[in-house]
């Protein structure tokens, strides 16, 4: 592999982390020779600086992705499976060094990063499995005059942007699927959280991945770059994960080409607590819903409805866990909570809070900015939080847990859905038959019923109404990287 650069790459926490474009199999400088600082959200300094991309290393990453293409897609689907399979192992045997690098330029605690990384490398296993499960059918037609031969083909070139919240899992629950279904990518990584996604990008080089298979472009001129590479006629699909609004731009850009879309987009997940639930697995459950990643995750615990019953009690005892949480750098092995990734989120969550208590919510703890470097918000606990509150309708995307009484199930229900937004919602009751009802009430893709995680490699992702189109994950997220082709056939 060429290095065409002063941008050597680093060595930060054991890793080799490249800080150039990675296009037809060669780490490169932007062609205008731009670069773009990395800073750490624990202290607000500079980590490093890396390429900065323009329109011209966009469109090159494309050629890059054409040019391979029709070899990748007529690569023998085992053959396709050992390279993902290979991407698994070296990222295990890296895992504590990846996990590292995540809490650096992300902020996440260790724990949580070390979680993020095992949850992202069963990407690679799952989709090396599935890889050879892209079975078609084949069927006679009803009136017997011919028969329905059905394929699933690579759908082509794939332009993959990935968000800052979870650099490492987002980028391989992408590239997984699209290098199993025989498609080559374009990944377009966080500026914020770019470095992870280099060091992906090394590892899959390192197991084998062909040139110009998987291209990574990082810029903080985003719209400029994306915007012809998505008007590109060789570009046939577009995942995107990050907010509403954005997804909503993208989607008018893509209609121009009528380019496949994958959207997993905004979320407001209700949690609801009846008065039959175990208290003590509820609060375990949305300590794991609402503060994974420090509460920043699209399927985070955001409106929290508690049965009126067990509220004041359910507020007090989760109030106790958040004040015992150890708030610091991410990288401090001691830190349960790291910062916020950027001022802009400490101060937007901050305003979210303000206008609760203005509203007349109840501060349990936490819910002033403290003072230092860094970008902190300590673990807040609201109760009485009215319907009216910003809060209840807008991602707080913080550690923020807002609580809010109901009486009835139906209640429970219709508050859960009164939302633009769709993904998760979380359901905590000992009667399984209300469980089940409930969750094929709610107006969500996702629903975990006592439990607090609902993300898996082996089961679809994805939400309903603003919460965006397609899945991830599953067999159903390897189907949308393909086309089916129905031939018509008579022997």
């Amino acid at each position: 592999m060429t290095l065409l650069s002063t941008l050597e790459p680093l060595d930060l926490e054991g890793l080799t982390v490249p800080r150039q474009l990675l296009i037809a199999g060669r780490w490169r400088d932007a062609a205008g020779g731009g670069t773009v600082d990395v800073v750490n959200p624990s202290d607000a300094t500079a980590i490093t600086a890396i390429a900065d991309a323009d329109v011209a290393d966009g469109l090159a990453a494309v050629d890059a992705a054409a040019d391979a293409l029709a070899d990748w897609a007529a690569t023998p689907p085992r053959q396709r499976a050992e390279v993902l399979s290979r991407c698994f192992d070296l990222m295990t045997e890296r895992s504590e060094e990846l996990a590292r690098l995540i809490s650096l330029e992300n902020g996440k605690a260790l724990p949580d990063a070390r979680g993020e990384v095992a949850y992202a490398a069963e990407f690679f296993r799952w989709y090396a499995e599935e890889a050879v499960r892209i079975i078609g059918d084949m069927s006679i037609s009803p009136s017997g005059t011919n028969r329905i031969l059905v394929q699933h083909q690579p759908i082509g070139v794939c332009v993959l942007i990935t968000p800052w919240n979870f650099p490492a899992a987002m980028a391989t629950r992408k590239l997984a699927p699209a290098l199993a279904a025989g498609c080559t990518a374009v990944l377009k990584p966080a500026t914020l959280t770019p470095l992870t996604s280099l060091a992906i990008a090394q590892l899959m080089v390192d197991a084998g991945v062909p040139a110009g298979v998987v291209n990574v472009v990082t810029t903080s001129k985003t719209s400029d770059v994306m915007t012809p590479i998505l008007a590109d006629p060789r570009v046939r699909k577009l995942s995107f994960t990050g907010s509403t609004g954005v997804g909503r731009h993208l989607l008018r850009q893509a209609a121009d080409n009528v380019l496949k879309c994958s959207m997993e987009l905004g979320g407001n997940a209700p949690f609801l607590v009846f008065e039959d639930a175990d208290l003590d697995k509820a609060i375990d459950g949305v300590m794991v819903a609402k503060m994974r990643n420090g509460g920043q995750a699209c399927t985070a615990a955001n409106r929290i409805y508690v049965q009126r019953g067990i509220q004041a009690e359910f507020a007090g005892r989760l109030a106790a866990r958040m004040a015992g949480l150890t708030v610091g750098p991410g990288t401090d092995p001691a830190t349960e909570v790291g910062p916020l990734v950027d001022e802009a989120s400490v101060m937007k969550v901050d305003a979210l809070v303000r206008d609760a208590l203005n509203q007349g919510a109840r501060l349990l703890t936490g819910g002033q900015l403290p003072a230092g470097d860094g970008y902190y918000y300590p673990p807040t606990v609201l109760t009485n939080v009215p319907l009216h509150a910003r809060m209840v309708s807008e991602e707080i995307f913080g550690p923020v847990a807002s609580i809010i009484g109901f009486d009835t199930e139906e209640e429970a229900v219709a508050a859960a859905n009164d939302s633009e937004y769709g993904l998760a919602a979380y359901v905590f009751t000992e009667d399984f038959r209300r469980g089940l009802r409930i969750a094929e009430r709610i107006e969500s893709g996702m629903v975990a019923v006592n439990r607090g995680l609902v993300s898996d490699p082996a089961a679809p992702f994805g939400g309903v109404k603003q919460s965006g189109l397609g899945r991830e994950g599953a067999h159903q997220g390897l189907l949308d990287f393909t086309e089916t082709k129905y031939i018509a056939v008579d022997w």
